[in-house]
């Protein structure tokens, strides 16, 4: 009993075998506390369970899942042997339990899964200066010692910086430091610094929406779950919350059906979400929302009369926006066009009309006057986005277009109006935290000397070419500097991101990693990176850290901020990220008190002590936690933190008892949010971000923004323009209509039996939720293809296969490719049987740059191999040392 993890890993079972083994088997089993060795303890966990003994202690749940959400194991013996989620109170539509979901309940199997990494490995052929490097991701591997991979990997990084320069080494993660690369960047920076990746993967083109006057993120952009419940109707632009946002968020929505708000929902599928709340389907065809939207706008210009139907509110029109028409045009301008005039073809001669847009963007003609009829100003209507429609190409006009037919309807600011996003946590209930904890405010700063920063869409060219087009991350609205630059790339780092996976073009990525130096990745489970790297270092879960970590704070649910403990202690030789950093350094000759002057358990205490909570009375912040001197010996004895008393709402051991704290909402408290109140009550006052100082519906700024980096062209108004590998370019002969090689639109949403990769190694979330292609019925049938067949999926950058889900709710011509499944490549066809939806993604980029995740042609058959297997049936990527 005492190697029964590594018994098993000899063994090629699957998962769920595994979890049968392993749930018959814990009667014997215990973790030492201070090792990561299997021991045989005398306890029988189960029936200590049984008997109700253990202790529940609320646990992180730690993925950029979309949700937020409860989690507590109840640990025996160092072993988590249940879960439970929220039960501080009674469940209410007004003061929910924030149950954990499918995801977060099954993340036992997550940390104490089969193919956790134990030990510091090393491939088999590799050598310093790369070996064998075409063995990368099929190599076998060896356990190494901490020291030996430490000493391989500072060795690695000082050649290839006293060589050719620390620009030579790219961490390909995120282009910040921490806190989104997480703790071990720190470490890379004091060698010099690293080349970085900016990659607009959730956002896409909303880059460029400040300059209009509409925040990028994280500006609370809609209005919170009260307010939700006075529209007439909701628009759900392109978002699937169900799928997308668990926890919490579609419990709102339903709340507000049961209200009787009507839904509307946009976008090319017919989704759960969009089911479960009745609404009303505007189809539109991937990468075409702007054509769809300017027609929505011509319309409503067409039938507005402010007598007799009035449904442009012309004040707020001209109030609160410049640019519409040629009598209210902002300072700045360089062209001599507005909107209305494109709108009525002046420039172009085509006027947007319905018919128009109907042959682009594929929606019913009836629908378009549909919807440009419920966005009329008598009616209260809240339009509620995710970014999945903006990470198409050449998407730059979308955000204008859309924030235009809102304030033609005077759709902001206003009870029951808004326009803004709606995602991860904050979907349905957006507004200013009201228990607030500030992750940014923990970080430890270093400045990245190297100022290289690569697209996402141009990384994987970048190595193997050797150069790229610098652009900066584009956080600055009215800032872009481009430059040519030549790149010589030897080392990959993976940290916080499996980036060889969920950036586009895989197999050219693998190409890239086959090519330089070394690889090397922190990991907790072989992904697509830690199997193309030399070496990997094992992390531990945040189950086995005191410490805060990003999504505790950063687009979470408004209304409660959770505090998890650690569960259990490090499993076998594994380390956090700060550690491995704090050890790199000694190797690098670094001092690692001057890059981590607080150890990760005092980051967190200090997170804890400075997080603060609503007053009662709406007006202000107070300190959220008692800290008295008890605590303080308590923590410092236990965890080595030092700290001051002080005054809150809790106190400090009951907060960590509960794992959270919730403000309390009912009707007409003092907590509610409508974005844009202000403005509204006073613009002048409180003026927008754009250079108006108002909602730029003629914004130079956004068309310098992007004619400047030169992959495409706009104008400052929102125009239609033809995406790169969008439908128009499905045609090889678009006026007769002849359909060319990849024939169908591919676009890739969120799934929820995964948050992007992460989850996609358990076999109970793979069995519940098969890895599909959704394909609409007609195509399929001309295909002779059925549920559940096995379809090969295909274009110029590579090949996968997937089972067929069909369907009517999906357009013609349209494929839906669920987000994040592990590959699984088959070196002798080329063939992916994992289905990893990236290996079919175009790395290529337009306008802005963005990942173009959502606009990509592809081709599909039946296959004639072997059927595919259910996934939670196959194997698990467990490395036999």
């Amino acid at each position: 009993m005492a190697n029964l993890f590594d018994k098993i890993a000899e063994k090629k079972i699957s998962r769920r075998t595994f979890l049968a083994a392993t749930a018959a088997s814990t009667a014997g089993l215990a973790l030492t506390g201070c090792g990561s060795v299997l021991t045989t303890g005398g306890t029988n966990v189960e029936t200590a369970a049984a008997n109700k003994e253990g202790t529940w202690i609320p646990a992180a749940c730690w993925h950029n899942c979309g949700g937020g959400c409860k989690n507590v194991a109840l640990v025996v013996d160092n072993i988590v042997v249940r879960q439970k989620t929220d039960d501080t109170h009674p469940d209410s539509p007004d003061y929910p339990q924030q149950r954990a979901c499918l995801r977060g309940r099954s993340q036992r199997r997550h940390v104490f899964g089969a193919d956790r990494l134990k030990y510091p490995m090393k491939r088999k052929h590799w050598q310093p200066g790369g070996g064998d490097k075409s063995l990368r991701g099929k190599d076998e591997w060896e356990r190494i010692s901490w020291d030996e991979a430490l000493g391989y990997v500072a060795a690695e990084l000082k050649k290839a910086k006293e060589k050719y320069g620390a620009r030579s080494i790219l961490c390909a993660g995120w282009e910040d430091p921490s806190p989104f690369m997480g703790d071990f960047y720190p470490a890379l920076f004091a060698n010099g610094g690293c080349t970085t990746v900016h990659d607009d993967a959730s956002w896409g083109t909303y880059y460029v929406a400040p300059t209009m006057g509409i925040p990028m993120r994280d500006d609370h952009t809609s209005n919170d779950r009260f307010d939700l419940r006075k529209a007439d109707t909701v628009v759900l632009y392109a978002c699937n919350p169900s799928w997308a946002s668990l926890g919490s968020p579609s419990y709102h929505y339903w709340n507000a059906k049961k209200r009787g708000v009507q839904f509307i929902f946009v976008g090319p599928e017919y989704n759960n979400s969009a089911s479960q709340l009745d609404a009303k389907w505007i189809r539109v065809r991937p990468g075409t929302d702007t054509a769809f939207l300017l027609a929505v706008a011509y319309t409503m210009l067409k039938e507005d009369n402010p007598v007799s139907n009035p449904i442009i509110d012309w004040e707020f029109l001209y109030k609160y926006t410049v640019g519409f028409d040629s009598d209210h045009m902002p300072a700045d301008v360089t062209i001599n066009e507005n909107l209305k005039d494109y709108l009525l073809g002046k420039y172009d001669g085509q006027p947007k009309t319905p018919e128009w847009a109907s042959e682009i963007c594929g929606t019913p003609v009836e629908d378009i006057v549909y919807y440009a009829r419920e966005m009329r100003m008598d009616k209260k209507v809240s339009i509620l986005h995710s970014f999945a429609a903006a990470r198409c190409n050449n998407s730059e006009n979308l955000g204008q277009i859309l924030m235009t037919t809102a304030a033609m309807g005077g759709h902001f600011g206003k009870p029951g109006h808004s326009c803004g996003d709606c995602r991860q946590g904050q979907s349905g209930n957006d507004g200013p935290n009201l228990v607030k904890t500030d992750w940014f405010g923990i970080v430890n700063p270093l400045k990245n000397p190297v100022d290289d920063i690569i697209t996402g869409a141009d990384l994987w060219d970048a190595v193997l070419k050797g150069k790229y087009k610098r652009t900066g991350n584009l956080e600055d609205p009215f800032k872009t500097d481009v430059e040519e630059r030549d790149i010589d790339i030897h080392v990959i780092a993976h940290v916080f991101r499996n980036t060889l996976q969920t950036n586009m073009g895989v197999m050219k990525g693998i190409e890239a990693h086959r090519k330089v130096d070394f690889v090397f990745s922190l990991a907790f489970s072989l992904n697509a990176s830690a199997q193309y790297s030399d070496i990997v270092l094992p992390i531990t879960t945040q189950w086995e850290r005191q410490s805060a970590y990003l999504f505790l704070s950063y687009a979470q649910n408004r209304e409660v901020s959770f505090f998890p403990s650690r569960v259990i202690e490090p499993l076998y030789e594994a380390k956090s990220d700060q550690e491995i950093g704090e050890a790199l350094c000694k190797y690098l000759g670094v001092d690692p008190k001057v890059l981590y002057p607080r150890s990760q358990e005092q980051r967190y205490f200090d997170f804890i002590a400075n997080a603060t909570v609503i007053k009662k009375d709406g007006t202000g912040m107070e300190t959220l936690a008692t800290i008295t001197e008890e605590d303080l010996a308590e923590w410092g004895q236990k965890w080595g933190v030092k700290g001051k008393t002080q005054q809150g709402r809790i106190g400090l051991k009951e907060l960590m008892k509960q794992g959270q704290y919730q403000v309390e909402r009912y009707e007409g408290d003092p907590y509610g949010h409508i974005k844009y109140a202000d403005y509204i009550q006073d613009p002048e006052k409180n003026r927008l971000g754009s250079k108006s100082g108002k909602f730029e519906i003629y914004c130079q700024a956004k068309a310098d923004k992007i004619n400047i980096i030169g992959r495409s062209k706009v104008k400052p108004y929102p125009d239609y323009i033809e995406p790169l590998n969008g439908y128009e370019q499905s045609f090889k002969d678009w006026k007769n209509k002849v359909k060319g090689e990849y024939p169908y639109q591919m676009f890739t949403p969120h799934y929820f039996r995964r948050s992007h990769t992460i989850y996609d190694n358990i076999a109970v979330l793979r069995e519940m939720a098969r890895n599909p292609v959704f394909i609409n019925a007609q195509d399929a049938a001309e295909k002779g293809i059925k549920n559940r067949d096995t379809v090969l999926i295909y274009n110029q950058y590579g090949k996968i296969l997937r089972l067929a889900s069909v369907m009517d709710t999906i357009m013609p011509g349209v494929v839906s490719i669920p987000h994040g499944s592990w590959l699984d490549l088959d070196e002798e066809t080329g063939i992916d049987h994992g289905g990893t939806e990236n290996v079919l993604c175009a790395p290529v980029a337009a306008g802005i740059g963005s990942s173009g995740y959502n606009t990509n042609l592809v081709n599909f058959k039946k296959y004639n191999g072997p059927a595919l297997q259910p996934d939670y049936l196959r194997p698990l990527k467990i490395v036999k040392l």
